[in-house]
């Protein structure tokens, strides 16, 4: 009779070859897309198998929920489940050297423009992988507006966008009584100048104009550093989602439906990148992981690594694509990125003397009170009246 210890050791050593071969499997469908059947799996490294052998762990593999077939006879295709498993064999996989040099001009920068350096970093992510990224970021002190622009909308709306000194964009919709010309708004962006700088007073403006420019510095300006001061949430930066319609996985319009609604959802995509950030580690969701950001069962993958100032997480950076995607690459891709920009952000701080805050989370009435008070001492108005002729009196 067998021993007990003697039939595990050989149910351990099955189990393990039928891993083996469901890695390869997969491994084999990511790089063709194609489902894979016996002798084309033994052909492309197994032939120490027989084509009846691996008919047989495919069989038992479909049982376990790791691989399907989509018709009889036809070859195999991973599931989720089978995905998740192999992601979590690439996890630890050694990095190599030639990953290293699309980001080595990212590590080797030094800004002040952390804002536009982040952005910048996620374009470039985009671009090399080919997939949709987002990325978040604390909030980075001691930054300022330098520039306000006008945009005329319709009769009633026009977008105004500041531009402060780290790059960020922020902007806001501002209502009037009547349309704004292409020339007045031209105009009060002078204005705007003329107030962030003390440089170039404009000479030409029109009462109602000047009236509007004052109306609207003064709005945008308390806007910017109530928002500012009362930090709740991560920014967040997103970018590449066209670059999805190059996947025949998203050809089907309910699949992209689907994607692009959690895209879009910028509380989902902040979750997702606090999750990653707290463990402090990589991470993936595929398919029905991510069922709790997402009304609706997304059908992809979403990677995410968090970065580091001073080797503490701040922020999180994540690429989105379909689930048959190179995890192994892209865990190696996405480890060397985060080096690069810890590294490059690191060193930007201590040379610019930056400093760097974390979203507060539901302040109280009285210490927005205080903030909001204290945002008054910043704006001119508060120290001078202005008349519509733009003569100030003290």
């Amino acid at each position: 009779m067998k021993s007990l210890q003697s039939i595990d050791t050989k149910r351990s050593a099955k189990q393990e070859r039928e891993r083996h071969v469901l890695l390869g499997l997969v491994e084999h469908y990511l790089k063709t897309g194609k489902p894979v059947g016996s002798q084309t799996l033994k052909e492309a490294g197994f032939d120490s198998l027989s084509s009846a052998t691996i008919r047989n762990y495919f069989a038992n593999l479909e049982k376990e929920g790791f691989l399907e077939q989509q018709h009889t006879s036809g070859g195999r295709i991973p599931t989720e489940e089978a995905y998740r498993l192999y992601a979590d064999a690439q996890l630890n996989a050694p990095i190599t050297e030639e990953k290293k040099q699309p980001f080595e001009s990212l590590r080797t920068n030094e800004t002040r423009e952390i804002s536009a350096y982040l952005q910048d970093g996620a374009e470039r992510l985009a671009k090399y992988t080919n997939l949709a990224v987002f990325i978040s970021a604390p909030k980075f002190d001691h930054d300022f507006v330098v520039a306000l622009k006008l945009v005329p909308i319709d009769q009633s709306r026009c977008l105004c966008i500041l531009v402060t000194d780290f790059g960020v964009i922020q902007t806001e919709l501002m209502h009037l009584d009547k349309k704004l010309s292409t020339l007045s708004a031209k105009r009060i962006e002078a204005y705007f100048h003329w107030r962030l700088t003390g440089l170039d007073k404009p000479e030409t403006l029109e009462p109602d104009e000047e009236a509007i420019a004052h109306k609207f510095y003064n709005e945008l300006m308390m806007r910017y550093i109530v928002g500012y001061s009362t930090y709740i949430d991560e920014d967040i930066y997103r970018t590449g989602f066209s670059r999805l319609l190059n996947y025949p996985d998203f050809l089907d319009t309910a699949a992209l439906a689907h994607t692009l609604a959690l895209f879009e959802n910028a509380h989902s995509m902040r979750l997702l990148l606090k999750e990653c950030c707290s463990a402090d580690t990589l991470k993936y969701w595929i398919g029905k992981d991510l069922d709790t950001y997402s009304k609706t069962t997304p059908d992809c993958t979403v990677l995410a690594i968090p970065y580091r100032i001073n080797q503490r997480p701040v922020g999180a950076v994540g690429i989105l694509g379909p689930t048959r995607i190179p995890y192994r690459d892209l865990f190696h891709i996405l480890t060397v990125f985060s080096e690069s920009i810890s590294e490059a952000l690191t060193r930007s701080i201590y040379k610019f003397k930056i400093s760097y805050r974390e979203p507060q989370r539901n302040p109280s009435y009285s210490e927005e009170h205080q903030l909001i008070h204290r945002s008054r001492l910043m704006l001119l108005e508060d120290k001078r009246e202005v008349n519509l002729e733009g003569d100030h009196a003290p």
